[in-house]
């Protein structure tokens, strides 16, 4: 303990002089009035076994100092007294000069009450308590420090609720541990708003465009049963069957997007796109014909279904808005694929080439809904080359209308 490392140091003094003494009475050279060596230690004493003062220095008393009996040779004990009125306190060391039998020689030094060990003990544990009370503190701060902006995030994020996804949870400077989970958060609650979004844009696209096909269903089969006897039953079944064709449509579109956007995962599987683009183009029967120039050995990796519905959504598109010319293309460019797909259509502005992969857009005249299609085609064409980690653009062709082009990475 630390009074006793301070103990020990008040008593190097005594022991020094114990030990002189000591080696002085084993020469035989030790005076009867014993001199002092060593300064602020004037009190010296050689008792006999029996207790009788054999040699004393001059201010110490004729009785012994102290009923220190070291058990050993050469073995030292110190204490400190306050049991003699005359002297006053001491701080004695007890040390046997040789066997169990031999004198011991008893040194000692005058000091007060405020040197003992209990003071120094009081002193220790009074600076024990302080540095206790400062520790905490201490620790009571930073642990404050630390938990007021963990108590401002959590009242933030209490008050964000799905009808305000877009509010975020303000920033500190820096880039501690505190920092970086609030950026996470932010980052979490973006995805969030962005998949709330998309979930409730599809509601909306499916309520919106249901809605049309449906309520031309209902009108044609109220006014059949209104009037039974002026419709043509063959003509009407043909007309319901295609509202229902463009319903069953729509949600295939429809339910093809929303497994995009869940990220299902599909397995993949090395895809030649010249062999998928010749297997496409032969089981269509198309109103133009489409001009393929196919290289070989272009092979990506992906969902080799979903990449065919790629390629025949925009073949749909082209054939609807085309004049006279179609044409593919499959072909390597450094380390990506690329299928283009032109036609001599009327084109896109580019002030639309980015919009029209948005969900039932429709530009102009010459892309309504009179050209068939559900206007999901091109949004699916985006979803899916996004999902393969590419990118498609919209270019102008070489035939005057428009060129889809599709880039993604080759396979390893």
């Amino acid at each position: 303990m630390i009074s006793e490392a301070i103990a020990d140091l008040a008593w190097q003094d005594t022991q020094q002089q114990a030990v002189l003494a000591a080696a002085a009475v084993r020469a035989g050279v030790l005076p009867r009035a014993i001199p002092r060596s060593v300064p602020g230690v004037d009190l010296l004493q050689v008792v006999s076994p029996s207790g009788q003062v054999l040699s004393a220095s001059p201010a110490a008393d004729v009785e012994p100092m102290a009923k220190l009996v070291p058990s050993s040779g050469g073995s030292m004990q110190n204490s400190q007294t306050c049991a003699n009125p005359a002297p006053g306190c001491l701080r004695i060391t007890a040390l046997r000069v040789d066997g169990p039998k031999s004198p011991i020689v008893y040194a000692a030094e005058r000091t007060t009450t405020l040197t003992s060990t209990t003071f120094i003990d009081s002193i220790v544990a009074a600076q024990a308590a302080v540095l206790t009370a400062g520790v905490g503190w201490i620790a009571w701060e930073v642990t404050g420090r630390i938990l007021r902006p963990m108590e401002a995030v959590r009242s933030q994020l209490a008050t964000i609720t799905l009808n305000h996804l877009s509010d975020r949870i303000a920033e500190p400077e820096g880039d501690d541990e505190i920092a970086r989970l609030i950026h996470t958060l932010n980052q979490t609650l973006l995805r969030l708003e962005r998949a709330t979004h998309e979930q409730r844009r599809f509601v909306a696209d499916a309520s919106h465009e249901l809605r049309t096909p449906l309520a031309g269903l209902r009108v044609k089969l109220e006014e059949a049963q209104i009037h039974p006897q002026g419709r043509d039953v063959d003509a009407l079944l043909t007309e319901t069957l295609g509202d229902v064709d463009r319903l069953q449509a729509i949600m295939a579109d429809l339910l093809m997007l929303a497994g995009l956007g869940s990220g299902a995962s599909r397995v993949r599987e090395k895809v030649d796109l010249k062999d998928l683009t010749r297997t496409e183009l032969g089981r269509r029967a198309d109103r133009i014909p489409v001009q393929a120039n196919l290289a070989e050995g272009v092979t990506v990796e992906g969902v080799s279904s979903q990449l065919t519905r790629v390629l025949t959504n925009l073949l749909d598109n082209a054939q609807r808005h085309a004049r006279d010319k179609i044409e593919v293309e499959v072909r390597r460019d450094g380390g990506q694929a690329i299928m283009a797909v032109r036609d001599d259509g009327p084109g896109i502005p580019e002030a639309d080439r980015e919009r029209v992969f948005e969900r039932f857009t429709r530009l102009d005249a010459a892309r309504s809904r009179g050209h068939g299609g559900t206007g999901l085609g091109l949004a699916i064409v985006s979803d899916v080359v996004r999902s393969h980690s590419g990118a498609i653009e919209v270019l102008d062709s070489p035939y005057g209308g428009a060129c889809f082009e599709v880039r993604l990475p080759l396979a390893p």
